[in-house]
Order: C-alpha cells, then sequence, then structure tokens
C-alpha cells in the first residue's frame, strides 16, 4: 500500500527574490515521468534549474536530482519528503528562477522542501494498493442491476462497452474480483465470458 495524487497540481514561493514554481504529476512509468519532465523543461526554458524527483512503484524506480544546484541542496530533499509521506508513482520538479541572491545551501534547502511541501499540502491524495482488473459481459436489462451490486462490493467500473451484450471492465481488490468471478451477483443475474485480465494498483478507501 502506498500514497500517491490523484490529479496535478501547482504551487509557487519566494524566497530573496527567487522565485521556486512546484508542479507535482502522478505518473506509472519512467518514460511518462520523463516525457513529463521535458514539458517542463520546455515550459520553463528560461529557468536556470528544473530540479526533480520521480518513484514509480511499477519499476522499483526512483531519481533524484539538482540540476546544477549544489549536491544535496534540492533533490534529495525532495526525494526526504516524498518518502516521508509515502508517496509513489508520483513526479515532483521544482522550478527556480534566480533572483540574484545566493540563499546558501540552508537556505536553497529550505526553499526546495517549501516548494514541494507547499504544493503536496494542497493535493489530492489518494491511497493504492495492488488490486485486479477484470472484465464480462452483461445483457442491457441487466445493467443497473449489476451497477447497484458492484457499488455494494467496492467494485468500481472503468469503462463500458456497448456492443450485442454490455462489456464491462471493472477494478477492485483481489479477494473481491475473484469472489465476483466465483459466486452469483444475484439470482437473476448471470456474469457471462469473466475474465481477469492483470494486476493493477487501485485507489482504496
Amino acid at each position: 500500500m502506498f500514497y500517491t495524487i490523484k490529479d496535478e497540481c501547482s504551487a509557487e514561493i519566494t524566497e530573496k527574490k527567487s522565485k521556486f514554481i512546484c508542479n507535482v504529476f502522478h505518473v506509472e512509468s519512467v518514460q511518462e515521468a520523463e516525457d513529463k519532465l521535458n514539458i517542463i523543461r520546455k515550459k520553463y526554458h528560461d529557468a536556470r534549474h528544473n530540479c526533480y524527483v520521480y518513484k514509480v512503484v511499477e519499476e522499483d524506480a526512483f531519481k533524484a536530482s539538482d540540476d546544477g544546484e549544489p549536491s544535496g541542496t534540492a533533490g534529495v530533499p525532495m526525494l526526504n519528503i516524498v518518502n516521508g509521506r509515502n508517496l509513489s508513482n508520483i513526479l515532483v520538479v521544482v522550478t527556480r528562477y534566480f533572483g540574484g541572491i545566493l540563499l546558501g545551501t540552508g537556505g536553497l534547502v529550505r526553499a526546495y522542501s517549501l516548494a514541494t511541501t507547499t504544493a503536496l499540502d494542497d493535493s489530492n491524495i489518494i491511497k493504492q494498493e495492488m488490486g485486479l482488473e477484470a472484465s464480462f459481459n452483461v445483457e442491457y436489462k441487466e445493467l443497473e442491476e449489476v451497477k447497484y451490486h458492484l457499488k455494494n462490493r467496492n467494485i468500481v467500473i472503468s469503462s463500458q462497452e456497448y456492443l450485442e451484450n454490455v462489456r464491462i471492465f471493472v477494478e477492485g481488490r483481489e479477494e473481491d474480483i475473484l469472489k465476483l468471478q466465483n459466486e452469483k451477483l444475484s439470482e437473476r443475474v448471470e456474469l457471462k465470458d469473466f475474465v481477469v485480465l492483470k494486476k493493477k494498483y487501485i485507489e482504496i478507501e
């Protein structure tokens, strides 16, 4: 189990005329993190530094960068905050526009830390754990009843395909999905062509 952010968020602080802009993203792969980092670099192409940290639980990967700031003054403090809050599948980028006044190593650590915590404090944090994704068919006349029973079992419908029957894609805790596969949903409803698709990190209450 870990925490992550649901939506992108940002915050801005000023320290001795230097401006620090923090952007936070939910990511699910190293490639996605690198792609979003490049977008930030292009957006703030005239900035002195784009320091960052990312953690991706699926690939057991993390990286922290000072991007030209003195060693240990940006990336590591940002990583310590991310780790301290048990956050994963996250990219944090703090962009600095130099204001002409040197902050010193202690000042830089405080500024990058404050920018990071300010953004995270304003973010929508969710809890995730490993679950399962599955799909099955139901008849159109059964759809509303199926939705009712799935909601009561804390199983989330991620998408639907309307063909000859309705193909429903769901995600939930492993025990809930397997129970759904092995037990009848109700006396009137039959879930046809049930397939467990893959393991997947899911949002939990």
